[in-house]
């Protein structure tokens, strides 16, 4: 399959992209990667997804596909070499459950703690770090969620790893403390160091620019919006 079927538009600092990039990466699966700027949008992406709008969108053999899990999943169901998720249907749903949990929880709150202060800002680190004694019971025992590999999981929250560390040094603060997650913080250097993880990371230095810039810009209408 070469990278004349296979597209995909993406912004280079969006961690739902970079799972799409980590799927077909471990799956060997070779693309086309398109950058696109979501402050400025093409055509292209208006056009491959009308509904939201957002990257990233896979482009398989002329067809769009939106939405980071949903094109995990058809990635997984598309090229069977590396299987991501759990071939037990309760394992498959445990690992879409911690997903979304994960994405809807840890994601929303990392965000508000690194762009407020004050109270809003302690009320929103409370929320993330329970999220995360979640994450460390799941995690305890296991070099990775998908057991000794990347699995679904891994890919779906692997944000946590790279991102997490950034938002923390943007908002001076400690969401994941070592001592208190010994086996989150395990599973964050397993995943780095693999191969594929650790030669797709977007550059930290530009990232922190990035999130600075955001956080400094950021209308409290959206705060609002991402606290919901």
């Amino acid at each position: 399959m070469g990278s004349e079927d296979v597209k995909l538009l993406n912004f280079w600092v969006s961690p739902f992209g970079k799972r799409v990039e980590w799927a077909l990466k471990l799956k060997g699966v070779e693309y086309e990667y398109i950058e696109e700027d979501i402050f400025n949008k093409s055509n292209l992406l208006l056009e491959l997804n009308p509904v939201h709008k957002k990257v990233p969108v896979l482009v398989h053999a002329q067809k769009p596909i939106a939405e980071s899990f949903i094109i995990l999943e058809y990635i997984d169901e598309t090229w069977k070499k590396y299987p991501l998720l759990p071939h037990n249907p309760y394992q498959r749903a445990l690992a879409r459950f911690w997903a979304t949990c994960v994405e809807q929880k840890l994601g929303k709150a990392g965000w508000v703690a690194m762009s407020t202060s004050g109270d809003e800002q302690e009320e929103a680190m409370k929320e993330a770090k329970e999220m995360m004694e979640k994450i460390e019971e799941e995690i305890k025992g296991k070099n990775f969620f998908g057991g000794d590999n990347i699995g679904y999981l891994d890919i779906a929250i692997g944000w946590i790893a790279y991102l997490v560390p950034v938002w923390e040094e943007v908002g001076s603060m400690q969401i994941i403390d070592p001592l208190k997650f010994p086996a989150t913080f395990a599973w964050m250097t397993n995943f780095l160091s693999h191969p594929v993880i650790k030669d797709s990371l977007p550059p930290r230095d530009k990232m922190l620019v990035y999130y600075h810039n955001r956080k400094n810009n950021l209308p409290s209408v959206f705060r609002n919006l991402v606290k919901d």
